[in-house]
Protein backbone atom coordinates (compact mmCIF):
# COMPACT_ATOMS: atom_id res chain seq x y z
CA UNK A 1 0.00 0.00 0.00
CA UNK A 2 1.24 3.30 -0.97
CA UNK A 3 2.17 5.74 2.20
CA UNK A 4 0.00 8.90 2.48
CA UNK A 5 0.90 11.90 0.66
CA UNK A 6 2.63 14.66 2.36
CA UNK A 7 1.25 17.83 3.46
CA UNK A 8 2.78 20.87 1.34
CA UNK A 9 5.32 22.41 2.51
CA UNK A 10 5.81 26.08 2.71
CA UNK A 11 7.47 27.77 0.10
CA UNK A 12 10.85 29.41 1.33
CA UNK A 13 13.91 30.64 -1.04
CA UNK A 14 16.01 27.99 -2.17
CA UNK A 15 19.92 29.58 -2.34
CA UNK A 16 22.02 27.90 -5.09
CA UNK A 17 23.90 25.02 -3.29
CA UNK A 18 25.43 21.75 -4.42
CA UNK A 19 22.68 19.01 -4.81
CA UNK A 20 25.09 16.37 -3.65
CA UNK A 21 23.32 12.94 -2.89
CA UNK A 22 24.72 10.49 -5.17
CA UNK A 23 23.79 12.26 -8.34
CA UNK A 24 22.37 10.02 -10.08
CA UNK A 25 20.78 10.95 -13.33
CA UNK A 26 16.91 9.35 -12.11
CA UNK A 27 15.58 9.73 -8.37
CA UNK A 28 18.67 10.75 -7.05
CA UNK A 29 19.09 10.02 -3.05
CA UNK A 30 15.61 8.80 -3.14
CA UNK A 31 17.00 5.91 -5.42
CA UNK A 32 19.20 4.63 -2.82
CA UNK A 33 16.74 4.92 -0.17
CA UNK A 34 14.57 3.03 -2.07
CA UNK A 35 16.99 -0.39 -1.83
CA UNK A 36 16.53 0.16 1.82
CA UNK A 37 12.74 -1.31 1.02
CA UNK A 38 11.77 1.63 3.79
CA UNK A 39 12.91 4.46 2.31
CA UNK A 40 10.31 6.17 1.87
CA UNK A 41 8.72 5.90 5.15
CA UNK A 42 12.16 6.94 6.61
CA UNK A 43 12.46 9.73 4.82
CA UNK A 44 9.02 11.23 6.08
CA UNK A 45 9.80 10.47 9.95
CA UNK A 46 13.06 12.31 10.00
CA UNK A 47 11.77 14.86 8.23
CA UNK A 48 9.24 15.58 10.76
CA UNK A 49 11.56 15.77 13.74
CA UNK A 50 13.73 18.48 11.59
CA UNK A 51 13.70 21.53 13.48
CA UNK A 52 14.23 24.29 10.99
CA UNK A 53 16.35 27.74 11.10
CA UNK A 54 16.99 30.16 8.48
CA UNK A 55 20.63 30.29 8.60
CA UNK A 56 21.23 31.65 5.15
CA UNK A 57 18.58 34.67 4.84
CA UNK A 58 19.95 38.39 3.61
CA UNK A 59 23.27 36.77 3.12
CA UNK A 60 25.21 38.45 0.00
CA UNK A 61 28.58 38.66 -1.28
CA UNK A 62 29.06 35.15 -0.09
CA UNK A 63 32.43 33.11 -0.71
CA UNK A 64 31.75 31.36 -4.41
CA UNK A 65 31.75 27.39 -4.34
CA UNK A 66 35.06 26.15 -5.88
CA UNK A 67 36.35 22.67 -5.51
CA UNK A 68 33.32 20.24 -5.44
CA UNK A 69 32.29 18.71 -2.14
CA UNK A 70 30.14 20.64 0.62
CA UNK A 71 30.78 22.04 3.60
CA UNK A 72 28.66 21.75 6.43
CA UNK A 73 28.93 24.87 9.70
CA UNK A 74 28.40 22.34 12.65
CA UNK A 75 27.77 24.52 15.57
CA UNK A 76 28.04 23.43 19.58
CA UNK A 77 26.02 25.53 21.31
CA UNK A 78 24.99 25.42 25.60
CA UNK A 79 21.23 24.88 25.20
CA UNK A 80 20.17 23.07 28.28
CA UNK A 81 16.33 23.40 28.38
CA UNK A 82 15.91 20.08 28.04
CA UNK A 83 18.41 18.59 30.87
CA UNK A 84 16.93 16.61 33.80
CA UNK A 85 17.57 17.77 37.06
CA UNK A 86 19.65 15.10 37.67
CA UNK A 87 21.80 15.22 34.19
CA UNK A 88 21.93 18.78 35.41
CA UNK A 89 23.27 17.78 39.08
CA UNK A 90 25.33 14.64 37.53
CA UNK A 91 27.26 16.61 34.74
CA UNK A 92 27.34 19.79 36.15
CA UNK A 93 25.36 21.49 34.00
CA UNK A 94 23.73 24.26 36.26
CA UNK A 95 24.83 27.06 35.36
CA UNK A 96 23.26 29.36 33.17
CA UNK A 97 23.58 28.96 29.67
CA UNK A 98 25.28 32.18 27.64
CA UNK A 99 23.19 31.18 24.13
CA UNK A 100 26.70 31.41 22.16
CA UNK A 101 28.05 28.79 20.51
CA UNK A 102 30.80 26.60 22.31
CA UNK A 103 32.24 24.65 19.48
CA UNK A 104 32.44 25.63 15.79
CA UNK A 105 33.38 23.26 13.24
CA UNK A 106 33.52 23.83 9.11
CA UNK A 107 33.03 20.10 7.71
CA UNK A 108 33.76 19.20 4.12
CA UNK A 109 32.73 16.28 2.88
CA UNK A 110 34.67 15.27 -0.38
CA UNK A 111 33.23 15.20 -4.36
CA UNK A 112 34.21 11.50 -4.15
CA UNK A 113 32.19 10.89 -0.67
CA UNK A 114 35.21 9.02 0.45
CA UNK A 115 37.05 11.89 2.70
CA UNK A 116 35.71 13.78 5.52
CA UNK A 117 37.60 16.74 6.74
CA UNK A 118 37.00 18.80 9.68
CA UNK A 119 38.45 22.22 11.16
CA UNK A 120 37.96 23.27 14.10
CA UNK A 121 37.11 27.39 14.61
CA UNK A 122 38.54 27.88 18.53
CA UNK A 123 35.46 30.33 19.51
CA UNK A 124 37.97 33.23 21.54
CA UNK A 125 39.16 33.52 17.74
CA UNK A 126 39.06 37.27 17.00
CA UNK A 127 36.54 38.00 14.81
CA UNK A 128 35.32 41.43 12.65
CA UNK A 129 31.40 40.98 13.36
CA UNK A 130 30.16 42.19 9.43
CA UNK A 131 27.39 44.40 9.89
CA UNK A 132 23.72 43.98 10.32
CA UNK A 133 20.32 44.83 11.36
CA UNK A 134 18.88 43.24 14.16
CA UNK A 135 15.64 42.09 14.83
CA UNK A 136 14.26 45.10 16.83
CA UNK A 137 15.47 47.40 13.17
CA UNK A 138 18.63 48.66 14.48
CA UNK A 139 21.54 48.94 12.57
CA UNK A 140 24.96 47.74 14.05
CA UNK A 141 28.11 48.65 12.29
CA UNK A 142 31.30 46.01 11.46
CA UNK A 143 32.50 45.50 14.73
CA UNK A 144 35.85 43.42 16.58
CA UNK A 145 34.76 40.68 19.16
CA UNK A 146 35.00 36.86 20.32
CA UNK A 147 34.37 34.62 16.84
CA UNK A 148 31.54 32.85 19.32
CA UNK A 149 29.98 36.31 20.32
CA UNK A 150 28.55 36.18 16.58
CA UNK A 151 25.80 33.62 17.72
CA UNK A 152 24.38 35.77 20.70
CA UNK A 153 23.90 39.09 18.95
CA UNK A 154 22.30 37.54 15.86
CA UNK A 155 22.18 33.71 15.87
CA UNK A 156 22.60 31.82 12.46
CA UNK A 157 22.61 33.75 9.99
CA UNK A 158 25.34 36.22 11.60
CA UNK A 159 27.09 33.29 12.45
CA UNK A 160 27.32 32.08 9.00
CA UNK A 161 28.18 35.46 7.51
CA UNK A 162 30.91 35.79 9.93
CA UNK A 163 32.74 32.31 9.60
CA UNK A 164 32.76 32.86 5.86
CA UNK A 165 34.30 36.25 6.17
CA UNK A 166 37.04 34.71 8.18
CA UNK A 167 37.65 32.32 6.32
CA UNK A 168 36.71 32.61 2.66
CA UNK A 169 34.69 29.51 2.71
CA UNK A 170 31.38 29.06 1.25
CA UNK A 171 28.92 27.25 3.93
CA UNK A 172 26.32 25.13 2.19
CA UNK A 173 24.54 23.94 5.21
CA UNK A 174 23.88 24.23 9.08
CA UNK A 175 23.41 22.37 11.58
CA UNK A 176 23.23 23.75 15.26
CA UNK A 177 23.57 20.82 18.28
CA UNK A 178 23.01 21.72 21.98
CA UNK A 179 23.85 19.26 25.20
CA UNK A 180 20.29 17.24 24.78
CA UNK A 181 20.95 15.96 20.90
CA UNK A 182 24.61 15.53 21.88
CA UNK A 183 23.94 12.92 24.36
CA UNK A 184 21.00 10.79 23.15
CA UNK A 185 23.34 10.43 19.91
CA UNK A 186 26.48 9.32 21.80
CA UNK A 187 23.84 6.63 23.38
CA UNK A 188 22.18 5.21 20.53
CA UNK A 189 25.25 4.48 18.79
CA UNK A 190 26.72 2.34 21.86
CA UNK A 191 28.55 4.92 22.96
CA UNK A 192 32.52 5.93 21.87
CA UNK A 193 35.78 4.36 22.90
CA UNK A 194 37.90 6.95 23.94
CA UNK A 195 42.13 6.47 25.45
CA UNK A 196 44.17 8.73 27.30
CA UNK A 197 47.66 8.11 28.25
CA UNK A 198 47.33 10.19 31.35
CA UNK A 199 44.79 10.98 34.16
CA UNK A 200 42.41 13.65 33.12
CA UNK A 201 40.34 15.59 35.50
CA UNK A 202 38.46 18.89 35.28
CA UNK A 203 36.31 19.45 38.60
CA UNK A 204 34.57 22.21 36.65
CA UNK A 205 32.66 19.46 35.04
CA UNK A 206 33.11 16.67 36.73
CA UNK A 207 35.48 14.79 34.00
CA UNK A 208 37.57 12.22 35.99
CA UNK A 209 38.54 9.73 33.96
CA UNK A 210 41.88 7.62 34.75
CA UNK A 211 44.72 6.51 32.26
CA UNK A 212 43.71 3.52 29.72
CA UNK A 213 40.71 3.18 27.56
CA UNK A 214 37.34 4.25 27.79
CA UNK A 215 34.01 3.51 26.47
CA UNK A 216 31.89 6.83 27.30
CA UNK A 217 28.09 7.34 27.39
CA UNK A 218 26.23 10.42 26.48
CA UNK A 219 26.97 12.35 29.75
CA UNK A 220 30.57 11.64 29.87
CA UNK A 221 31.45 12.10 26.96
CA UNK A 222 29.65 15.48 27.24
CA UNK A 223 31.98 16.05 29.80
CA UNK A 224 34.96 15.10 27.65
CA UNK A 225 34.32 17.36 24.98
CA UNK A 226 33.62 20.27 27.17
CA UNK A 227 36.18 20.26 29.91
CA UNK A 228 38.44 23.10 29.47
CA UNK A 229 40.27 23.15 32.95
CA UNK A 230 42.20 19.45 32.55
CA UNK A 231 45.51 21.18 31.66
CA UNK A 232 47.11 24.89 31.01
CA UNK A 233 45.67 24.23 27.32
CA UNK A 234 42.35 25.64 28.16
CA UNK A 235 40.22 25.72 24.52
CA UNK A 236 43.22 24.97 22.48
CA UNK A 237 43.33 21.21 24.37
CA UNK A 238 39.44 21.03 24.50
CA UNK A 239 39.38 21.31 20.44
CA UNK A 240 42.21 18.31 20.62
CA UNK A 241 40.04 16.35 22.90
CA UNK A 242 37.32 17.29 20.79
CA UNK A 243 38.63 16.20 17.24
CA UNK A 244 39.88 12.65 19.25
CA UNK A 245 36.06 12.15 19.98
CA UNK A 246 34.87 13.12 16.60
CA UNK A 247 37.45 10.41 14.60
CA UNK A 248 36.39 7.72 17.04
CA UNK A 249 32.77 8.49 16.26
CA UNK A 250 33.99 8.06 12.47
CA UNK A 251 35.21 4.66 13.89
CA UNK A 252 32.32 3.62 15.48
CA UNK A 253 29.78 4.22 12.90
CA UNK A 254 31.87 3.24 10.18
CA UNK A 255 32.82 -0.16 11.58
CA UNK A 256 30.01 -0.85 13.61
CA UNK A 257 27.69 -1.26 10.68
CA UNK A 258 25.39 1.58 11.45
CA UNK A 259 25.45 3.05 8.03
CA UNK A 260 24.33 0.27 6.24
CA UNK A 261 21.68 -0.83 8.37
CA UNK A 262 18.58 0.75 7.69
CA UNK A 263 17.03 0.09 11.62
CA UNK A 264 20.44 1.35 13.20
CA UNK A 265 20.78 3.83 10.87
CA UNK A 266 16.75 5.26 11.68
CA UNK A 267 17.83 5.32 14.96
CA UNK A 268 21.21 7.37 15.32
CA UNK A 269 20.09 9.50 13.08
CA UNK A 270 16.05 10.05 14.60
CA UNK A 271 17.84 10.93 17.73
CA UNK A 272 20.10 13.48 16.27
CA UNK A 273 17.47 15.09 14.88
CA UNK A 274 15.16 15.06 17.22
CA UNK A 275 16.85 17.80 18.66
CA UNK A 276 18.85 19.67 16.40
CA UNK A 277 18.28 22.83 14.52
CA UNK A 278 19.43 22.68 10.35
CA UNK A 279 18.89 25.09 7.56
CA UNK A 280 15.82 24.43 5.47
CA UNK A 281 17.65 22.94 2.35
CA UNK A 282 19.28 20.53 3.89
CA UNK A 283 16.37 17.55 3.50
CA UNK A 284 15.80 14.73 5.02
CA UNK A 285 16.50 12.04 2.00
CA UNK A 286 19.85 14.26 1.44
CA UNK A 287 20.90 13.15 5.15
CA UNK A 288 20.16 9.81 4.61
CA UNK A 289 21.54 9.71 1.46
CA UNK A 290 24.84 11.26 2.64
CA UNK A 291 24.49 8.46 5.31
CA UNK A 292 24.48 5.37 2.57
CA UNK A 293 27.57 7.27 0.24
CA UNK A 294 30.09 7.22 3.71
CA UNK A 295 30.11 3.94 3.88
CA UNK A 296 33.95 4.42 2.21
CA UNK A 297 34.41 6.78 4.74
CA UNK A 298 37.39 5.14 7.77
CA UNK A 299 39.77 6.64 10.38
CA UNK A 300 42.12 7.15 8.06
CA UNK A 301 40.32 9.12 5.14
CA UNK A 302 38.98 11.54 8.13
CA UNK A 303 41.04 14.35 9.09
CA UNK A 304 41.21 16.85 11.37
CA UNK A 305 42.79 20.46 12.33
CA UNK A 306 42.40 23.22 13.93
CA UNK A 307 42.63 27.24 13.26
CA UNK A 308 46.64 27.92 13.66
CA UNK A 309 46.66 30.41 16.39
CA UNK A 310 49.59 32.80 17.37
CA UNK A 311 50.28 32.64 21.25
CA UNK A 312 49.52 34.70 23.92
CA UNK A 313 46.18 35.76 23.18
CA UNK A 314 45.14 39.45 22.94
CA UNK A 315 43.24 41.46 24.99
CA UNK A 316 40.20 43.21 23.75
CA UNK A 317 38.43 45.88 25.14
CA UNK A 318 34.88 44.62 26.75
CA UNK A 319 35.88 41.01 25.41
CA UNK A 320 38.69 40.01 27.35
CA UNK A 321 41.51 37.76 25.45
CA UNK A 322 41.28 36.69 21.84
CA UNK A 323 43.17 34.52 20.10
CA UNK A 324 44.48 35.97 16.28
CA UNK A 325 44.89 33.41 13.66
CA UNK A 326 48.63 32.53 11.90
CA UNK A 327 46.99 34.20 8.62
CA UNK A 328 49.83 32.56 6.40
CA UNK A 329 48.82 29.35 7.47
CA UNK A 330 45.46 29.67 7.62
CA UNK A 331 45.11 31.01 4.20
CA UNK A 332 47.22 27.71 3.44
CA UNK A 333 44.31 25.97 5.49
CA UNK A 334 41.70 27.15 4.45
CA UNK A 335 42.35 27.10 0.51
CA UNK A 336 43.07 22.97 0.62
CA UNK A 337 39.65 23.00 2.28
CA UNK A 338 38.04 25.43 -0.91
CA UNK A 339 39.75 23.22 -3.38
CA UNK A 340 38.54 19.81 -1.91
CA UNK A 341 42.44 18.65 -1.84
CA UNK A 342 43.61 16.51 1.70
CA UNK A 343 44.80 18.51 4.72
CA UNK A 344 46.93 15.55 5.62
CA UNK A 345 50.18 14.33 3.58
CA UNK A 346 50.06 10.69 3.78
CA UNK A 347 52.38 8.56 5.44
CA UNK A 348 52.43 4.85 6.48
CA UNK A 349 50.98 4.39 9.36
CA UNK A 350 51.65 1.50 12.37
CA UNK A 351 48.36 -0.81 12.92
CA UNK A 352 48.19 -1.96 16.28
CA UNK A 353 50.73 0.91 17.48
CA UNK A 354 50.06 1.30 21.27
CA UNK A 355 49.55 4.96 22.20
CA UNK A 356 51.99 7.32 24.08
CA UNK A 357 51.79 10.24 25.73
CA UNK A 358 55.40 11.24 24.01
CA UNK A 359 56.62 10.65 20.88
CA UNK A 360 59.20 7.94 20.23
CA UNK A 361 61.26 10.51 18.82
CA UNK A 362 61.95 12.61 21.77
CA UNK A 363 63.11 9.85 23.96
CA UNK A 364 66.94 8.80 23.88
CA UNK A 365 68.44 5.51 24.34
CA UNK A 366 71.19 3.48 24.22
CA UNK A 367 70.92 -0.54 23.95
CA UNK A 368 73.77 -3.33 26.08
CA UNK A 369 73.34 -7.01 25.59
CA UNK A 370 72.88 -9.13 29.00
CA UNK A 371 72.67 -12.31 27.50
CA UNK A 372 75.58 -14.52 26.36
CA UNK A 373 73.44 -14.25 22.32
CA UNK A 374 76.39 -12.50 19.74
CA UNK A 375 74.38 -9.61 18.03
CA UNK A 376 71.03 -8.77 20.38
CA UNK A 377 71.95 -5.35 21.14
CA UNK A 378 72.55 -4.40 17.60
CA UNK A 379 69.29 -5.72 16.83
CA UNK A 380 66.88 -4.62 19.54
CA UNK A 381 68.84 -1.13 18.90
CA UNK A 382 67.71 -0.97 14.94
CA UNK A 383 64.00 -2.38 16.31
CA UNK A 384 63.58 0.76 18.53
CA UNK A 385 64.98 2.56 15.84
CA UNK A 386 62.62 1.55 13.40
CA UNK A 387 59.94 2.26 15.94
CA UNK A 388 60.91 5.60 15.69
CA UNK A 389 63.40 5.89 18.92
CA UNK A 390 66.22 8.42 18.94
CA UNK A 391 68.65 5.64 19.64
CA UNK A 392 72.48 6.82 20.21
CA UNK A 393 75.52 5.69 21.00
CA UNK A 394 77.13 2.07 19.80
CA UNK A 395 75.31 -1.55 21.12
CA UNK A 396 77.29 -2.62 23.31
CA UNK A 397 77.64 -5.59 26.02
CA UNK A 398 76.51 -5.23 29.49
CA UNK A 399 78.97 -5.86 32.75
CA UNK A 400 77.29 -9.68 33.13
CA UNK A 401 76.10 -11.75 30.25
CA UNK A 402 73.52 -13.34 32.67
CA UNK A 403 70.07 -10.94 33.25
CA UNK A 404 66.92 -13.18 32.66
CA UNK A 405 64.56 -9.51 32.99
CA UNK A 406 64.94 -6.78 30.53
CA UNK A 407 65.89 -3.43 32.07
CA UNK A 408 65.16 0.16 31.82
CA UNK A 409 67.19 2.38 33.93
CA UNK A 410 66.58 6.07 33.52
CA UNK A 411 66.59 9.31 35.06
CA UNK A 412 63.73 10.17 37.33
CA UNK A 413 63.49 13.61 35.38
CA UNK A 414 62.00 11.62 32.41
CA UNK A 415 59.62 9.73 34.00
CA UNK A 416 57.02 10.75 31.11
CA UNK A 417 59.43 9.76 28.31
CA UNK A 418 60.35 6.06 29.87
CA UNK A 419 57.02 5.42 29.76
CA UNK A 420 56.88 5.63 26.06
CA UNK A 421 59.70 3.14 26.05
CA UNK A 422 58.39 0.80 28.34
CA UNK A 423 55.55 0.40 26.12
CA UNK A 424 57.63 -0.26 23.61
CA UNK A 425 59.61 -3.10 25.46
CA UNK A 426 56.33 -5.09 27.42
CA UNK A 427 57.33 -6.73 30.66
CA UNK A 428 60.92 -4.37 31.26
CA UNK A 429 61.62 -3.24 34.16
CA UNK A 430 62.01 -0.03 35.29
CA UNK A 431 64.98 1.50 37.29
CA UNK A 432 65.30 5.00 38.45
CA UNK A 433 68.76 5.90 38.30
CA UNK A 434 69.28 9.88 39.73
CA UNK A 435 71.83 12.23 37.58
CA UNK A 436 72.15 9.30 34.54
CA UNK A 437 70.55 12.05 31.90
CA UNK A 438 68.10 12.31 28.98
CA UNK A 439 69.65 9.11 27.29
CA UNK A 440 68.05 5.66 28.66
CA UNK A 441 69.75 2.82 29.01
CA UNK A 442 68.17 -0.51 28.17
CA UNK A 443 69.84 -3.68 28.97
CA UNK A 444 68.29 -6.71 27.17
CA UNK A 445 67.35 -10.07 29.02
CA UNK A 446 67.08 -13.29 27.76
CA UNK A 447 63.12 -12.60 28.46
CA UNK A 448 63.10 -10.15 25.00
CA UNK A 449 60.69 -11.10 22.62
CA UNK A 450 60.33 -8.34 20.69
CA UNK A 451 59.65 -4.54 19.92
CA UNK A 452 56.02 -3.37 20.14
CA UNK A 453 55.23 -0.28 17.81
CA UNK A 454 54.27 2.86 19.40
CA UNK A 455 52.45 6.24 18.61
CA UNK A 456 52.53 9.95 20.03
CA UNK A 457 48.84 10.72 21.47
CA UNK A 458 49.17 13.99 20.04
CA UNK A 459 51.23 13.50 16.41
CA UNK A 460 53.54 16.07 15.36
CA UNK A 461 52.76 18.39 13.05
CA UNK A 462 52.43 17.44 9.42
CA UNK A 463 53.91 19.01 6.31
CA UNK A 464 51.10 20.67 5.74
CA UNK A 465 52.32 23.05 8.70
CA UNK A 466 49.07 23.35 10.55
CA UNK A 467 48.67 20.02 12.58
CA UNK A 468 46.28 17.97 10.88
CA UNK A 469 46.08 14.42 11.61
CA UNK A 470 44.11 11.54 10.62
CA UNK A 471 41.49 9.59 12.60
CA UNK A 472 43.40 6.42 12.72
CA UNK A 473 46.46 8.85 14.41
CA UNK A 474 44.25 9.53 17.22
CA UNK A 475 41.68 6.81 17.53
CA UNK A 476 42.30 4.09 20.14
CA UNK A 477 44.58 1.28 18.56
CA UNK A 478 42.78 -1.56 17.41
CA UNK A 479 42.37 -4.41 20.48
CA UNK A 480 42.25 -1.80 23.49
CA UNK A 481 39.68 -2.62 25.88
CA UNK A 482 37.66 -0.50 28.51
CA UNK A 483 40.01 0.19 31.52
CA UNK A 484 39.10 -1.06 34.73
Amino acid sequence: MSAPARPPRPSRPRSRRPRWGLRLATGGACLVLAVSGIGHLLVRELETGIHRVDAFGGLDNRPKSTGGGVNFLVVGTDGREKITPREKALYRLGGAPCHCTDTLVLLHLSADHRRVSAVSLPRDSYAEIPAYTDAAGVRHPRHPRKLNAAYAEGGPSLTVRTVEHLTGVRVHHYLEVDFTSFMKTVDVIGGVKICTTRPLKDDHTGLDLPAGTHVLDGGQALQYVRSRHVDGTSDLGRIKRQQRFLAAVVHRTTTGGILLNPVRFNQVTGALLGSVRADHGLEAADLVALGRAMHGVTPASSEFASVPVILPGVPLKGAGSTLRWDRAKAKRLFTAFREDRPLVARHPKRPGATTVEVAPGRVRVRVFNGTDTPGLAARVNRALHAAGFATTGSPADAATPDVRHTVITYDPGWDRSVRSLAAALPGAQLKPVTGQGAVMRVTVGTDYTGVRPVRAEQPPSGESGFGAVTGDEVTCPEGAGRSL
